[in-house]
């Protein structure tokens, strides 16, 4: 199966299943001598880990991160890094009955499709557990990029499900369990979240993500645009439906007086262009937004097919986000 690898300079190869011995990710191209431990990975992985609060999977997996090379002595190496995180809350007789079906909205049909199998324990490889690793990746390049440029990375949700959500600072993300800015609205989406999964229905989402302190001249022009590999790696998430860059999809209202980010001897007078003109960086904050799908693990009932074609009903069990965009954010982050 190709396609599991991610990048060229800082490159990602991620393994495993949801619910196999264990999950994790090669990388290949860190740079040498930068001070490196499991202390500097961990936090990223304790915020997308599941069972933070009731508003997310109950699986309880500690994700612990173990270093198993390229690291002598405290410091990189040079040579490939291998995070290993292993799986130990697997409930694979939750997936029992969809073995001979399909779930809509899910993978499992055109896996099948594909490649005559699949493993339906939790989705297998096409399972969001598959983005744990890449949090892991994600924590080594935040570390050399804030060393090297001061780069930074911050994401927030903006909406779930039908609420939007106003930004009141970013000071209040870590202080609720949706990655929010905000502190008001909290009760809200909480007890929006009870009656969702009380229903056992569930939502989409919408993140922002940004990072700051970007080098000037990053990206190529054409195929190789920093717009195009951004939208790329977002569109790597599992459920990402939609990525934005800048103004998005609102360019279509904006008149060309306002879009084009004017500028002046103190910098940009606006971000319009979300970091980037012509596909390169121009030294503001790279900015984009996502559109995440509600998650397809749903307890009601929806129609389906068998392996043989036959029509059939399909019921999920098992442990599920109501919504997949609340731990999300973190995951963006390490994919921008």
């Amino acid at each position: 199966m190709a396609g599991s690898s991610f990048g060229e300079l800082f490159r990602i190869t991620n393994f495993g299943e949801s619910h196999g011995p264990a999950i994790g990710c090669v990388i290949d191209g860190c740079p040498p001598g930068m001070a490196l431990a499991e202390s500097d990975i961990q936090p990223e992985l304790d915020r997308r880990r599941p069972g933070t609060s009731r508003h997310v999977t109950q699986r309880n997996e500690a994700d612990a991160v173990e270093i198993l090379s390229g690291v002598y002595e405290g410091k990189t190496t040079g040579t490939p890094i291998c995070l290993l995180i292993r799986n130990t809350d697997q409930r694979s007789k939750d997936y029992g009955n969809i073995v001979q079906t399909f779930r809509p909205g899910h993978a499992d049909y055109s896996y099948f499709q594909k490649y005559g199998l699949r493993d339906p324990r939790g989705g297998g490889r096409s399972s969001a557990r598959l983005t744990a690793p890449m949090v892991g990746a994600g924590a080594v390049a935040k570390k050399w990029l804030k060393q090297k440029f001061g780069t930074s990375f911050t994401g927030w949700m903006t909406q779930i499900g039908e609420i939007e959500i106003p930004f009141e600072g970013e000071q209040h993300i870590a202080g609720n369990p949706f990655f929010a800015a905000n502190a008001s609205d909290i009760a809200r989406l909480e007890a929006y979240m009870d009656e969702l999964r009380k229903a056992g229905d569930s939502c989409g989402a919408r993140l922002f993500v940004a990072a700051r302190n970007v080098p000037v001249g990053l990206g190529e022009p054409l195929f190789d645009k920093l717009d195009a590999d951004i939208a790329y790696a977002m569109m790597g998430i599992n459920a990402v439906k939609g990525v934005e860059i800048g103004s998005g999809f609102g360019a279509v209202t904006e008149h060309g007086s306002e879009h084009g980010d004017e500028l002046t001897p103190a910098g940009f007078a606006s971000n319009h262009a979300g970091g980037m003109l012509g596909g390169i960086s121009s030294g503001q904050d790279v900015v984009v937004s996502l559109a995440i799908k509600p998650t397809s693990s749903i307890r009601l009932p929806r129609r389906s097919i068998d392996r043989s074609g036959a029509a059939t009903v399909v019921e999920t069990h098992g442990r599920h986000d109501p919504c997949v965009g609340i731990r999300a954010v973190p995951i963006a982050e390490a994919m921008l």
